[in-house]
């Protein structure tokens, strides 16, 4: 573990694509040099996006694989998109170095940044026209591809700070796998089983070393931490550098690990969705996974795994509102004491102050969690998880029942079809599952209709079928559910006296979740009658009617 001086604790941020890309400056001239007065910071960083994900980094790259694959005939749609990426990050960085305070400060610092990114993005262009004649790659190959996105963001980030008198440093994770368990890929995968998830901790040791050789330089971190042996995009998710961050919080014991959003922090719903949604102070981690799981885009659930042995908060946090409190998020109960909001210019002396003098209880009482098990008396957030097929299945009379789960199961895993909800009989099953364009892929498939054909096919062998398309499942979330009386009856009624009907429900397989397949038509409405009536946070017209004076007589 690295070691910071007594007078600065470590903290660990990380930036999303999208704010990098929408708020560079702010990050780069306000957030990190203020933080950096009071802390020993470590800076993660996402490939650049832009407003929209399909518009972002990664998504360009994952374009250029896929023309890589399509042969010669692609060549030239795969040079115009490798420039494009090359042109994104060169006016990026230019946006940022012709600003009136900047333009004539580090101008060799400027061109030596113009130079590395046009150096990588050739060396890109050569390996995938060179991908284009044998025509497919590899999945480690597209990890090295996928690299490229937050290797330009760090390269970027680190020049941009340098340039305003704030010293940092980029730090590049792609070859650490090789580095802690060494270049054969048996030996790689031999360690990823053995391990499990200590195979990540040994990792969090490798970027300790990293971080230890930038000295008094700001580490500048990819997000993308290495060639995993079955790939990192199919072995962690798009959101690897979540969990890359949570690494660095590891090796280096920080205070607090930080995911900055576009957002405030986590909501009792989506409030694009539910105008009356209200800003969390804090969820459990089982919750945060739970709602990250089932539609909102929370956190990657291994993050929590990774720091809750390390006892190290973590806290979600707006870059539109860099003095918000955002949504803190503790490893467990009796881990530690809540910190107060790290302001940019807090020492630890402060922070050991403020965790002496507010008890854990009282924190998470204010906040509605009861008891050393923190349990709740209400829900506490409702999602929806959109694009869902509803699939049931029906055993004939030639299959054993015994074998039915068996077979339906074994289909599943043999087409690496991921199912969200289940429900079972004797000779029937009831499967929710992901539709395309996600689950398509899965299937190697972009048709739409690819993923109901196949789920047909298969399963008719042994039973009839029934395919449902165009359903949601709402979920309703809140730590230790499973013991609030009378919360199931609500959540039906509710749903009851909106006249909305239910498809599905499962509740018994998780402590923390009750969830619901309802049409995708009524999923908004089911998901305001849940805030409503059984959070019971009123709708902004109950409030409004509050302060509506009657007809009063004198």
């Amino acid at each position: 573990m690295v070691t910071a001086a007594a007078s600065k604790p470590w903290l660990v941020q990380k930036y999303g694509g999208t704010s990098l890309g929408k708020l560079l400056d702010t990050i780069c001239s306000s957030i990190i040099p203020q933080y950096a007065l009071g802390h020993h910071l470590i800076v993660v960083c996402s490939a650049l996006s832009g407003t929209l994900k399909a518009s972002g980094t990664t998504s360009l790259l994952l374009q250029c694989i896929a023309f890589a694959e399509l042969g010669v005939d692609a060549q030239k749609r795969l040079v115009d998109l490798v420039d494009l990426i090359r042109d994104n990050h060169l006016n990026v960085l230019e946006a940022f170095a012709s600003a009136p305070a900047r333009v004539t400060t580090h101008t060799p610092l400027y061109q030596d940044t113009v130079a590395g990114v046009q150096r990588e993005c050739e060396g890109l262009k050569r390996f995938l026209l060179a991908a284009q004649i044998v025509g497919e790659l590899s999945p480690r190959s597209k990890d090295r591809v996928i690299a490229l996105g937050e290797k330009l963001a760090s390269m970027i980030v680190a020049a941009c700070l340098t340039s305003i008198g704030t010293p940092a440093k980029p730090v590049f994770l792609d070859n650490i796998i090789s580095a802690a368990f060494g270049s054969s890929i048996h030996d790689q995968v031999a360690a990823l089983e053995r391990l499990g998830p200590r195979f990540y901790h040994v990792l969090a040791d490798q970027i300790g070393g990293q971080i230890r050789q930038c000295g008094q330089e700001i580490p500048i971190v990819t997000g993308f931490f290495g060639i995993m042996p079955d790939s990192l995009l199919q072995t962690v998710g798009r959101g690897y550098s979540d969990l890359c961050a949570a690494m660095c919080a590891v090796a280096v014991g920080a205070e607090e690990l930080q995911i900055w959003k576009e957002v405030d922090g986590i909501f009792t719903a989506d409030p694009r969705k539910v105008p009356s949604a209200r800003l969390l102070s804090t969820v459990t981690a089982e919750e945060a996974t739970e709602l990250t799981y089932y539609g909102s885009e929370v956190i990657h659930p291994l993050t929590m795994d990774q720091i809750s042995d390390a006892c190290i908060p973590l806290r979600l946090k707006n870059v539109f509102k860099p003095s918000g409190h955002g949504t803190i998020i503790y490893p467990s109960a009796t881990s530690i004491s809540p910190i107060s909001p790290i302001s940019p210019s807090s020492s630890s002396s402060t922070s050991s102050l403020t965790r002496a003098t507010i008890p854990l209880s009282s924190f998470m009482l204010e906040n509605g969690y009861h008891g050393s098990q923190q349990e709740r008396r209400r829900p506490t957030a409702v999602t929806v998880k959109d694009d869902i097929l509803l699939v049931n299945v029906v055993c004939n009379r030639n299959t054993k029942s015994q074998g039915f789960l068996t077979q339906v199961f074994d289909r599943l895993e043999r087409n690496k079809i991921p199912v969200d909800l289940v429900a079972t009989s004797e000779r029937h099953v009831s499967l929710a599952v992901r539709a395309p364009p996600t689950a398509a892929a899965a299937v190697g498939s972009s048709d739409p209709g690819a993923l109901l054909l196949l789920l047909r096919e298969e399963f008719e062998r042994f039973g009839h079928v029934a395919v449902s398309p165009n359903m949601a499942i709402v979920t309703v979330v809140g730590h230790k559910m499973r013991n609030m009386t009378g919360v199931s009856n609500e959540i039906m009624s509710a749903l009851a006296s909106a006249q909305i009907s239910i498809y599905l429900t499962s509740q018994g397989a998780s402590k923390i979740n009750i969830s619901l397949v309802v049409a995708a038509d009524d999923a908004l409405a089911a998901m305001n009658a849940i805030h409503s009536e059984v959070l019971k946070i009123p709708t902004h017209r109950e409030q409004e009617n509050r302060f509506i004076p009657g007809p009063w007589l004198y």
